[in-house]
This record gives C-alpha cells, structure tokens and sequence, in this order.
C-alpha cells in the first residue's frame, strides 16, 4: 500500500502529534508499505534536509515558511504526489485543508487524525486576540464540514467531540495512540544536582498548555522546590511570554529553562524529575502523561479533556482548574499523598495495527 502523509510539522519538531507519526510512519514502512510525508521546512530548520529517505520512507520538506502559507499551497506539491500513492492521511489542524483538495483534484480518499475539537473552547483561551481566536474557531468549523472519508479520534473523549460537533458516527474510528514501551527502558537518569523536590514540564509552546496556570500555581507554593520546563524555541512570541511570567512571579530563582533536548537527554531528565505536570486547558490524547507514566513518574494533571482516559499509576488531578488547585496538588506531591490507579498501556503495535486495517477497509 502506498500512503502520502501531510503534516504540518514531522520529527524532530517537539510535540504528541509528531511522536504520532514519527511512530506510525517508520512502523508502516518497517511493515513494507510505501510511505511518503510531505511536510513544512520552517526557516529555523536550516539543518533539516529538504529529502531525506530510509527503507519504504520518504520525507519531503517543502519551504512553507510558515503554517498559514502551508494551509493554502501545500495543496500544490501534495496532488502531485498523491497521484502515486493509495491513500492520504492528514491531521488537524493546518494539514487539513491542503490535503483534501488534493484528494478532491485526484479522487484519492483522505482520512484526518483529529487530536482535538475544541469548538467555544477557543474563547476561553489565553495568548490570541479575540479576532484571531474567532478565525482560528471559523476554520476549525470549516474542517468538520468537510466530507473527509474518516475522522480518526485518538480518544474517546475526541471522538464524543466530534459527534456533538455534528460528524456522524460511521465517520469516526477511534484509535489510541501507541507507544513503544522499550524505549523506555533502562533510562540513565541524571546524577541530583540538589536535594530539592523537582517538577518537571515538557511539550510544545501551545496556547492550551495551561502554561500560564504552571507559572501562577508554582508562585503560590510557599515550599522549596525545583521547577524545570523543556519546551521549544518557538513559536518565540510564546517563549517570550512565558519567560516574562517566570519573571512576574518572581520565580528565576526556582525555574530553569531547557530546549532542543534529544529525546535520551528528554527522557533522562524527565525520569529524574518527582512530579511532571500537565496543566493543559484540553487534551486529545497527551503523549506527555503517557511517556511520564512510562518512565514511573508520578504525574500532576489539570484533568481536562482526555486526560482522565490515561492517566494512571501515582497521579494527583487537579480540584479545581486554577493556579490555586495547581498549587495545592504540588504541595500534595511533596508530601508524597499521591492518588494510584491500576497502570494503562497504549502500546505502539495495536495503534499501528488499527490503522492499517483502517486502510485496508478503505482501498
């Protein structure tokens, strides 16, 4: 089978949706599938081949130079090269567009992986202007209408959004992301650097991260404690902001910054934090808790979207979702009064066997 995968972003970006189909890509293309992924080549990936290629997989980084000029021409370099291929499988939210007109221009069938719909939620959302959230509302609207063969939701909670938000439910498959549990295994965790208690948090620089409740509820912790944060260089506007909050909350002190890590020094750190936290507005799936689980690290999460579905093990959820009811389950987290449920596992092998008899069905 051949696939053409559109993505706004690929590996190495930081983020649940490449470890999505950085996984899903290389184990199709282990299995003998023919995969290509057309993707966007930023300015800031000057080291990133514009081609890059590995047995059934090929990577094609066209320079877009930004997400909104991707959402309206990637649709060119993308019917090109759908004309060879079986399917296309594209995401929300950028991707989507490009890849079901090239899909309507070659009558080729186009499925979208879904993470998230976040509907009126856009309202409530911190960093955007009011006009932008409006807009960013309207085009997500404009994807739910579109006649895409499948909506793949990675959890439950995503597929009960898509049907409030009108797709029917032939139209939805659910299928939970999958990780590859040996990798971690065996982690080299870092030598303490001091006796204090370390929160961690790592994921992309989105405005749903509930960055904004972590820099609030940690000034509101009277304790000693350590704050580190792994987030990317960009979008720089969010960075920004995130630093002038560090700041703000008088928090330089106890908040060290980290960017770019390999995923070895990723998960070396986050296997020797105490706590990571996950303060997200929603989440569709959330790579973040699921590998911190992994690694037998205690979590902290604001409970929000799908993060009920898998979260597990040592964990504390959040009461209330403020700065206070972040503060007071890391104060809960010092003394060790964890919640502990029966572990989940998402593994990586069914993820993949779901959708290739998704694509079965569909060819």
């Amino acid at each position: 089978m051949k696939i053409l995968f559109v993505l706004e972003n690929h590996y190495p970006k930081i983020g649940g949706v490449e470890t999505l189909f950085k996984d899903l890509t290389e184990s199709l293309a282990s299995k003998g599938h023919t995969i290509t992924v057309l993707t966007n080549k930023s300015p800031g990936d000057k080291l990133l081949a514009k081609e890059s290629y590995m047995p059934n997989l090929t990577i094609i980084r066209k320079n877009f130079f930004n997400r909104y000029i991707f959402t309206f021409f990637a649709w060119i370099p993308a019917f090109f090269l759908a004309r060879k291929h079986d399917i296309i499988h594209t995401t929300s939210y950028n991707a989507g567009l490009p890849s079901f007109i090239a899909g309507m221009l070659t009558r080729k069938k186009v499925i979208i992986t879904f993470h998230e719909v976040w509907a009126k939620m856009w309202f409530s959302l911190p960093h955007f202007g009011k006009i932008s959230l409006y807009f960013h509302y309207l085009f997500e609207q404009l994807l739910l209408k579109l006649n895409f063969h499948k909506f793949i939701a990675v959890s439950q909670f995503t597929a009960d959004s898509l049907s409030a938000n009108g797709i029917s439910s032939d139209r939805i498959k659910m299928i939970y992301n999958g990780l590859d549990y040996t990798e971690f295994e065996n982690i080299e965790k870092l030598e303490p650097g001091n006796s204090k208690f370390t929160f961690l948090y790592y994921g992309r620089l989105g405005i749903s991260k509930g960055l904004d409740i972590l820099i609030k509820g940690a000034s509101l912790v009277e304790k000693d404690f350590c704050l580190n944060i792994i987030v990317p260089l960009e979008p720089k506007t969010l960075l920004d902001d995130l630093k002038t909050r560090i700041k703000e909350n008088k928090l330089e002190d106890k908040v060290e910054l980290f960017h770019e890590l390999s995923f070895d020094k990723l998960k070396s750190r986050v296997s020797s934090a105490d706590t990571v936290i996950i303060p997200s507005y929603s989440e569709g799936f959330c790579f973040t808790a699921a590998e911190s689980i992994a690694m037998g690290v205690p979590v902290i999460s604001s409970g929000n979207g799908a993060l009920a579905e898998v979260v597990s093990g040592k964990h504390l959820t959040m009461k209330t979702f403020d700065a206070d009811g972040l503060a007071v389950c890391m104060e809960e987290a010092m003394k060790g009064n964890f919640d502990r449920t029966e572990l989940k596992k998402f593994m990586l092998k069914d993820s993949v066997n779901n959708y290739i008899d998704l694509y079965t069905n569909l060819s």
